[in-house]
């Protein structure tokens, strides 16, 4: 019977989910000095958690490698030339955290069409302040780049009565059953002005960095509330915070940032018509260990010969 292949995890010695791979062979790399020592025979590498320049090195150190998984989704902060251009396949986190985002989106919209923000103001003022509030049915999302934690909004908001629209590289050939209606690549602004509601769910790429800048801003509607769930560089911020501080959308709701932790003296804390999430949306309590578990899963597939899910374009850097 052939052997477990070995694996090399690259990780935090505390992490405490490094527990769960005690069922398979695995060696710890977390230095240079432990990349000297550990076997060259590694067949897989699990990318968990360090500096990109300890995933190249490892990859570079190990001849024999022939499967490369990264915890996260976003791929922006791991790729490398020599990875891009090897056969070798890399695969990723995603849907693993899709449902925890796509909740999320959902909470954003509900906020700003509830005005939860104006309700808390009223309560810690001790005041009775009854106002009209928006219902959802017939409001429109689009979402900007529809993979699974596009979908995932696309489902939560169509069962609350929303229409949906998509933009993608690529319509898929079937029909979608959430989505009325698909944007291609030089359709971006057409859609945003049909938006009540715009869910940026994009890597980042060369492609899409500032994606959602002052002319995509300038199509959306003045009602229009923007929600990042993708990559913070997606968007131009600054871009962003003119439009809002200006009052030419209703708002933001954002989990990611160009700069993370944002500096305490930036702007954006300041404007009224912002819900801030410190990257921490799909933060859920099982989530690590949900990563962990969908790694296994794909240990086990790459161990017996079958098809690897989320297999990534690594020239498209998602």
């Amino acid at each position: 019977m052939k052997n477990e292949p070995l694996v090399l995890a690259i990780s935090d010695a505390n992490d405490p989910q490094l527990a769960m791979l005690a069922e398979i062979p695995h060696f710890l790399i977390n230095s240079a000095a432990a990349l000297d020592a550990a076997p060259r025979n590694a067949e897989a590498i699990l990318y968990w958690s360090g500096p990109r320049d300890l995933l190249r090195s490892t990859f570079l150190a190990s001849p024999d490698v022939r499967w490369i998984h990264s915890r996260m989704a976003g791929l922006d902060k791991m790729l490398f030339p020599e990875l891009v251009q090897s056969p070798v396949p890399l695969t990723n986190g995603t849907g693993v955290f899709s449902q925890s985002l796509g909740e999320w989106a959902l909470a954003v919209i509900l906020y700003f069409a509830k005005d939860i923000r104006r309700l808390l103001r009223s309560q810690e003022a001790c005041r009775w302040d009854p106002f009209d509030v928006e219902e959802l049915p017939g409001r429109t999302v689009g979402i900007v780049a529809y993979g699974d934690i596009g979908r995932a909004v696309a489902s939560r908001v169509q069962a609350m009565g929303m229409r949906v629209l998509a933009f993608k590289r690529h319509a898929p050939a079937a029909p979608d059953p959430f989505v009325e209606r698909f944007y291609g690549p030089t359709e971006l602004n057409a859609m945003l002005g049909e938006c009540d509601f715009v869910v940026v769910a994009a890597p980042l790429t060369a492609e899409t960095h500032h994606l959602i800048s002052d002319d995509a801003l300038a199509a959306m509607r003045p009602n229009a509330v923007v929600i990042n769930i993708g990559r913070g560089p997606v968007i131009d911020q600054a871009a962003l915070v003119r439009a809002l501080a200006a009052g030419r959308i209703k708002g933001a709701g954002l989990d990611v940032f160009e700069q993370e932790p944002i500096p305490a003296d930036d702007p954006i804390f300041k404007l009224p018509n912002i819900l801030i999430s410190p990257h921490s949306a799909d933060n859920t309590k099982d989530w690590l260990n949900d990563a962990m578990r969908f790694f296994l899963e794909q240990y086990q597939r790459f161990s017996s010969g079958q098809p690897l899910k989320n297999i990534v374009e690594k020239h498209l850097g998602y």
